[in-house]
């Protein structure tokens, strides 16, 4: 046996012995450690399983709509002219062309429409083999029927019907009856589609001459890339031409900001729980201070003594994150089941995710938590470790190591990188210079801590009490572990009043865009009309000349594709008054008016998100493919809209209708009567030839439904403000519990002077409560400071709209004062057990 291995095999021993002991002695400690990294380290998991598996799950639905095909041609506006079919057939280097005509169907009763897909079946068998119609062996021509209609199973149990039955739809306001002929050969579970021949979609749904696409298989040998710029050169700006990745492409950048959001909101407890890894081993170190310099007289290196410490910390992690991902792969799985895959995002609708182990997420995530854990561990462990052993064999000396952490240059350097981060671009749309500033102000603002934690409390005017001096004292002359007792107070306050403001500020913003667009007395829409038309210009004669309509104005909104490698921006067409957009629309800056454009210019109001994913201004000139031809236009003024963070544009309805040929109306605001009720022009309207067909919502169903799916949005931002409460008061537990096991002797002294134990426990909670109330102040103004980031900074960058700053200075003033009594409370238990030691022993433990 080699003298490395005799040397090494004691040491192994005492590795052993002292990990033993710190778990038998600390037992609830560790386990509130480890808890802690797990509920960090789950939740975070859980967050990218739900969102990964509801992204690869749309992501795989929407490749199945494409088949096998290398190019698509899309119009630069929802359909384009079936003249194009022909030519992309014949056109050198195609092997195959299948047409494809997507509408959104209307189906009463349902507040969603049908996708339908109108296709070639021969064509589309050599493309979307699974996308074609699976016909009985007795009918087979009902492929091509004008009455057929194909199912996907989760379709047929949507419309409670079966292979045979008839299926009613809708096209505009004019009923449309279907015979449901079969299923379709192969689709995505939870995905609801129908197909149908396309010239019948094209006949039944008023698309005479129209098609979505033509999904292009290319010849062996063609460069796809260079056909691709080839026939997007030959047709011009009025066609699009795309990969079929592309469509992959644009759900990720839709719903990237909003994975990312909720990955880093998930990840603030485990941010929260670092702080109190460290708190727990920081304390540890300093009470076993003596016990590691008596290792050291015994032989132990500063290498070994650092690498015991850092053992300790990375099994807490290792622990913590294996416990997590097990928590986390349970919560992704009942969410998925009883709560959908988009935690209320609303990106991935209509899939049916499973959740799935992700072995580098879980790899990631299992890292996070034994990094976390290391990192709470190392600071306590070189201090350990640079202590020497003679001076740490003495009482009193714990302060002394912690007074490298008063230094406030660290701190500083901190602030100072984050305030410059606040100004950098976004990342790949994501706001990650914004996230990092985040972290460096709530770091710094905690190293400051005990700098400030000693100013504060000596410049304190001293009570007459003695119980209170006594506390007061302690305070200012060991700020060190003062600091660490409130370090996840600290971190777990400041978390909370800074999403506390954003989300406030975010609802409030809404409720009053909400009440600035809600204008009218009462909003009708066609039911769920998807793509298929909208009131004819005589229909909407009748419904403004129905009993108790004072105005209707109506709109009409579409979609325009302005860049491939982006979803398509809405178009809304509508009643506006150039000359004060604003009676209509937020605004955010000047407008232009209606002398500053030429007379054959076209003005458009763009969206916050047009400003930033367009570089739309005020002012500028902008070319659109609206109508037949590249239109002039003009952008007359910037407005908030919360509603599509991909962009929007506003125009009037009569420069649209101009344009496209288009007199079609989808929405109408109706505006009552003096004397006329709700109720009297909803009878009026329905009684219209066409008035079954409608829906009607009043203002305050509107601002109410739209806040309930803000709340259930943010419910996991108001969970995991839960969550970074509970870590902060688990921080404060485990902390003053070690603490005031350590002042055992300091406890025993002040009995044999005369101190009762019900004066002591009054010293813990005086303590406790005034680094409470330094905390949170010292939280107020760190959270404030981080809620400007977020509201300023991280949302613009990421969802593409500003927003109002609100403080909820009655929510934030109850969980302080929850957070103070539990603080208060929480100590006074820990401290029990120090109490009750016996005067005598506790002061004969003294070196």
């Amino acid at each position: 046996m080699t003298g490395a291995a005799v040397t090494r095999r004691p040491f192994d021993t005492l590795t052993r012995w002292l990990l033993d002991a710190q778990w038998r002695s600390h037992r609830g400690r560790a386990l509130v450690a480890v808890l802690t990294i797990a509920l960090g380290v789950g939740l975070g998991y859980a967050v990218q399983l739900i969102n990964g598996a509801a992204f690869n799950e749309f992501s795989a639905a929407a490749r199945s709509l494409s088949g096998q095909a290398d190019l698509q041609v899309r119009g630069a506006q929802p359909f384009i002219d079936e003249n194009v079919y022909p030519r992309l057939a014949t056109h050198a280097g195609v092997a195959v062309a299948s047409p494809v005509l997507e509408v959104d169907v209307a189906v009463p009763g349902k507040s969603a429409p049908l996708k339908v897909l109108g296709i070639d079946v021969f064509r589309a068998k050599r493309i979307a083999p699974d996308l074609t119609g699976v016909p009985s062996p007795q009918a087979p021509f009902d492929v091509l029927a004008n009455d057929a209609i194909f199912l996907s199973p989760a379709a047929q149990t949507w419309l409670g019907t079966r292979d045979g039955a008839q299926v009613d739809l809708q096209s505009g306001t004019s009923p449309v009856r279907l015979r449901v002929a079969g299923g379709i050969a192969r689709t995505r579970p939870g995905q609801r589609i129908a197909v149908m021949d396309i010239a019948a979609v094209q006949t039944r749904f008023g698309f005479a001459g129209k098609l979505s696409r033509v999904d292009l298989q290319l010849a062996r040998g063609v460069d796809r890339d260079a056909f691709r710029q080839t026939l997007q050169r030959e047709f011009g700006a009025g066609l699009v031409v795309t990969e079929t990745r592309d469509v992959e492409s644009r759900t990720d950048r839709l719903s990237r900001a909003y994975r990312i959001n909720m990955n880093v909101l998930a990840l603030v407890a485990l941010f929260t729980g670092a702080f109190l890894v460290f708190s727990t081993q920081a304390a540890g170190v300093v009470r076993r201070r003596a016990q590691f310099a008596m290792l050291r007289v015994l032989g132990m290196t500063r290498a070994s003594l650092v690498r015991q410490i850092m053992l300790e910390g990375a099994l807490l992690g290792v622990a913590g994150g294996v416990l997590g991902i097990a928590l986390g792969f349970a919560v992704a799985a009942l969410a998925l089941r009883f709560f959908g895959s988009d935690l209320g995002g609303g990106y991935f609708p209509g899939v049916e995710p499973r959740v799935a182990f992700e072995p580098v997420a879980s790899a990631i995530f299992l890292t996070l938590g034994i990094g976390v854990a290391l990192a709470g561990t190392l600071v306590p462990a070189l201090e350990a470790a640079r202590a020497r052993p003679a001076p740490a064999l003495k009482a009193g000396s714990e302060e002394a190591a912690l007074a490298p952490l008063g230094k406030p240059w660290p701190a500083l350097a901190c602030l100072a990188a984050g305030a410059a981060l606040t100004q950098a671009p976004p990342v790949f749309d994501a706001p990650i210079a914004g996230y990092v500033a985040v972290a460096l102000l709530l770091v710094g603002g905690i190293a400051l801590m005990p700098r400030l934690t000693a100013i504060a409390f000596r410049l304190a005017p001293q009570p007459r009490n003695a119980v209170a001096t006594l506390a007061l004292a302690r305070l200012a002359n060991a700020p060190g572990q003062a600091s660490i007792a409130m370090g996840g107070v600290l971190s777990s306050f400041t978390l909370i009043v800074a999403m506390a403001i954003m989300v406030t500020s975010f609802r409030v913003s809404v409720e009053d865009w909400l009440a600035h667009l809600l204008s009218a007395d009462l909003y009708v829409r066609m039911a769920s009309s998807g793509d298929t038309g909208g009131l004819r210009p005589d229909q909407q004669l009748q419904l403004a000349a129905a009993n108790g309509v004072a105005h209707a104005a109506f709109s009409r909104t579409s979609k325009l594709t302005l860049d491939a490698a982006n979803p398509p921006v809405a178009l809304i067409a509508r009643e506006l008054d150039a000359a004060d957009p604003g009676a209509t629309l937020q605004m955010t800056g000047d407008v232009l008016p209606p002398a500053a454009w030429r007379a054959d210019e076209t003005p458009v109001w763009a969206s916050e998100a047009m400003s930033d994913l367009y570089g739309y201004r005020v002012g500028e000139r902008v070319t659109l493919p609206v109508g037949g031809a590249r239109e002039r236009f003009v952008v007359a003024g910037i407005w908030r809209d919360y509603v599509r963070q991909t962009g929007a544009l506003q125009m009037r309805r009569e420069d649209y209708r101009r344009l496209t040929g288009d007199a079609t109306a989808t929405d109408i605001a109706v505006t009552l009567r003096a004397g006329a009720s709700v109720a009297q022009v909803i009878d009026a309207i329905k009684k219209l030839p066409f008035g079954e067909t409608l829906e009607f919502s009043q203002p305050g169903e509107i601002r109410a439904r739209s806040l309930t799916i803000f709340d259930r949005s943010f419910a996991v931002t108001y969970l995991l403000e839960a969550v970074a409460i509970v870590i902060g008061l688990f921080g404060v537990g485990a902390t003053f519990s070690m603490q005031t096991l350590a002042r055992a002797r300091e406890f025993g002294m002040l009995r044999h002077v005369g101190v009762t134990r019900t004066q002591i426990l009054a010293l813990l909670a005086a303590e406790a409560g005034w680094l409470t109330l330094l905390g949170i102040a010292l939280g107020c103004v760190l959270g404030f400071a981080i809620s400007l980031i977020l509201v300023f900074v991280v949302n613009p960058q990421s969802f593409h709209w500003s927003m109002s700053l609100h403080i909820p200075w009655t929510m934030i003033a109850v969980i302080a004062c929850v957070m103070l009594v539990s603080s208060c409370a929480t100590a006074v238990l820990s401290g029990r057990r120090a109490v009750s030691v016996d005067a005598v022993r506790a002061v004969r433990e003294d070196w």
